[in-house]
């Protein structure tokens, strides 16, 4: 087999997204860093790398509930997974 074949296919689904993309789509709900992790069958420091990046680009927001972090999808990552119009750009006049 060559080197890298078979990367870039993905199986549709759940299953099959980008780890990110699956991550956006389980947080319709508040849940915390180990449940998303055991739901997608990855490590918790692998889930907390990507809601880092998640968390940055304005796609889920973060609450503390007693000792742990709950992350949610915000507007901005509900429009982005739902597909619910286009996601507002800044304008350069502003």
């Amino acid at each position: 087999m060559e080197r890298g074949a078979g990367r870039g296919h993905h199986r549709p689904g759940v299953a099959g997204r980008r780890p990110r993309a699956r991550l956006l789509a389980l947080l319709e709900e508040p849940l915390p860093t180990v449940e998303l992790a055991r739901r997608v069958g990855v490590t918790p420091s692998a889930v907390s790398q990507h809601l880092r990046v998640l968390y940055a680009t304005g796609l889920v927001t973060r609450a503390r509930d007693g000792r742990q972090v709950l992350y949610r999808r915000s507007a901005l990552g509900d429009q982005l997974t739902t597909g619910g119009g286009a996601v507002p750009t800044p304008s350069a006049d502003a």
